[in-house]
């Protein structure tokens, strides 16, 4: 069945067989786009240093060394994955986690050396910038949900 096909009655837009290899999004939408995920790696660092390291030294009252920093970096990654995921075409997923991913590695190194009271062993740093970066994916997916919009109501 040719693409761009649309129901006679209702206006949908008909697809082939979804078992079919070779056809639809996913044929074209098989290579990693390195533009993307410099755009996401761009947005994750300028939200990272903003808010994580730039704060802090405009409002004195804040302290994110240590583990407070990286309590932070969570939520920050989280919002980051969802611009990301409102900005990226389509469906991509494994870029905006590629970019997410380079950025958690500064970061944690960055917070390690930060620390002074609120100590926390290395390990639970790598943890959570694993988390932090599972929090990126998700915010990645309601960024796709944001960008697609409202689901179509059916027809009667």
């Amino acid at each position: 069945m040719p693409e761009g096909r649309r129901c006679a009655s209702c206006g949908a837009l008909m697809e082939g067989p979804r078992g079919a290899r070779g056809s639809g999004a996913s044929a074209r939408r098989s290579a990693f786009s390195p533009f993307w995920c410099l755009i996401s790696l761009v947005v994750q660092a300028v939200l990272t240093a903003a808010l994580v390291v730039g704060l802090p030294l405009v409002v004195h009252q804040l302290d994110f060394e240590g583990s407070h920093g990286m309590t932070v970096s969570i939520p920050v990654w989280l919002l980051g994955g969802t611009l990301i995921g409102m900005i990226v075409p389509g469906k991509m997923v494994l870029e905006p986690v590629v970019g997410s991913a380079i950025v958690a590695v500064p970061t944690v190194y960055y917070l390690i050396q930060s620390q002074t009271v609120r100590t926390m062993p290395m390990f639970m740093y790598v943890i959570m910038g694993l988390i932090g970066v599972m929090f990126a994916l998700v915010g990645i997916y309601i960024g796709e949900r944001i960008q697609m919009g409202p689901a179509p109501r059916p027809a009667r």
